[in-house]
């Protein structure tokens, strides 16, 4: 979905396809038709944008086979679709029925994660549209912080891989006319949790192509205020190359007993739900939000955030609720001032299969109908921003 911004830019809005499961090409192109296609279509859209998840596998597939890469381009324009970001935080795996940590492997340290991302950024330039010139990808946020913290040569490999990234990047953009360009997504429990954890190393690379990813639930759970960290990284120079439209889980009172409760449904076996509290000495936290219910490891008087992208349209029923007013605010900040600070925008609420058994979507249909109720939620955020859908 395209958006004129009052400044006369394009702001795309799109969804993760990282929600559909898919290691091999077959499986992304069978995304495409059942789940893509008919979300575009709910939506009375000629055009739908999506955040493209391409595991490792089908991202090989598509640079070793140039016949592949042009057959993926045409059915994504025959089926009314089109890429200008890809989520590459996930390596491989994502769909397995257990996930937690494995998600930041590879890390930073590790040749395959350059050697990937340089993979997705070639195959972002050969899909975007015609008429776009820029093209955005998220990434892990250089890794999870042991053993990271304590390998003295850690930060240096890392900076050297996106030294060697931003170069690539540059030589890309001469090649195909094409500017891609990769951010790194501040994620709780990570050597980069937060917005400002990202300055430093991001200063240290200084290339306009490497920036962040701003995820709206990982803010959120880690009790960022959008302005103070929106204020932070422009100060810095720091660019914002995507937004990621998520919202976390929020319990106001998590000493109740039946909040604990509520908060227990929540806690599933697949994906890891670091959870946080704010208190006087700082923010505290577990990696895991059974680790916080089960009592004792984190204080409860101040309220309780978890690492859960609940649906956007769709809060949990009280005693909890989410964090779309965090959404809202950084929303209003990146698209709602005289200059778009980012513009690509991406719903990315992966987890439709981990909410409690009642909220899960049964079938097909219902998980369409919830993207692109999502999708409808945030173009009315942004029509309510004064900007402009486009056809």
């Amino acid at each position: 979905m395209r958006f004129r911004h009052p400044d006369g830019s394009i702001v795309h809005l799109s969804y993760c396809t990282n929600v559909h499961p898919a290691e091999t090409l077959d499986g992304v192109r069978a995304q495409l038709r059942d789940h893509c296609e008919p979300v575009r279509r709910r939506l009375g859209r000629d055009r739908l944008g999506i955040g493209l998840w391409l595991a490792r596998e089908a991202a090989r597939v598509l640079i070793n086979d140039p016949a592949e890469l042009r057959a993926l381009r045409a059915e994504l324009d025959s089926r009314g679709l089109e890429v200008v970001t890809l989520n590459g935080f996930p390596y491989e795996g994502f769909g397995a029925d257990e996930v937690k940590y494995r998600v930041y492997r590879p890390d930073w340290t590790e040749p395959e994660r350059l050697a990937h991302t340089t993979d997705l950024a070639r195959l972002l330039a050969a899909l975007l549209p015609d008429d776009v010139t820029e093209g955005t990808i998220s990434t892990l946020p250089l890794a999870w912080r042991t053993p990271y913290a304590t390998d003295p040569g850690a930060a240096r490999t890392a900076r050297a891989a996106l030294t060697t990234l931003a170069q690539r990047l540059d030589a890309l953009a001469e090649l195909t006319g094409k500017s891609i360009r990769i951010g790194l997504e501040p994620e709780p429990g990570c050597t980069v949790e937060t917005t400002a954890d990202a300055i430093a190393p991001l200063t240290d690379v200084g290339h306009e192509r490497i920036g962040i990813c701003v995820d709206t639930c990982h803010l959120a759970t880690s009790f960022e205020d959008p302005d103070t960290a929106l204020d932070a990284l422009a100060a810095a120079g720091i660019p914002v190359v995507k937004s990621q439209l998520s919202a976390a889980l929020h319990a106001e009172h998590p000493h109740l007993p039946e909040v604990r409760t509520a908060l227990a449904t929540f806690a599933e076996p697949r994906f890891l739900h670091q959870t946080r509290t704010r208190t006087a000495a700082g923010l505290r936290g577990t990696d895991d939000l059974d680790e916080a219910v089960a009592g004792g490891a984190l204080p409860d008087s101040t309220p309780w955030r978890a690492h859960f992208h609940v649906p956007l349209h769709a809060p949990p029923a009280p005693p909890l609720t989410s964090t779309l007013p965090v959404l809202r605010a950084t929303l209003a900040r990146l698209v709602g001032g005289p200059v778009p600070l980012t513009r690509h925008l991406e719903v990315e609420t992966y987890t439709w299969q981990a909410l409690p058994a009642e909220l899960r979507p049964r079938t097909r249909t219902q998980l369409a109908d919830g993207i692109a109720a999502e999708l409808t939620l945030a173009r009315d955020l942004l029509v309510d921003l004064g900007l402009k859908e486009l056809p």
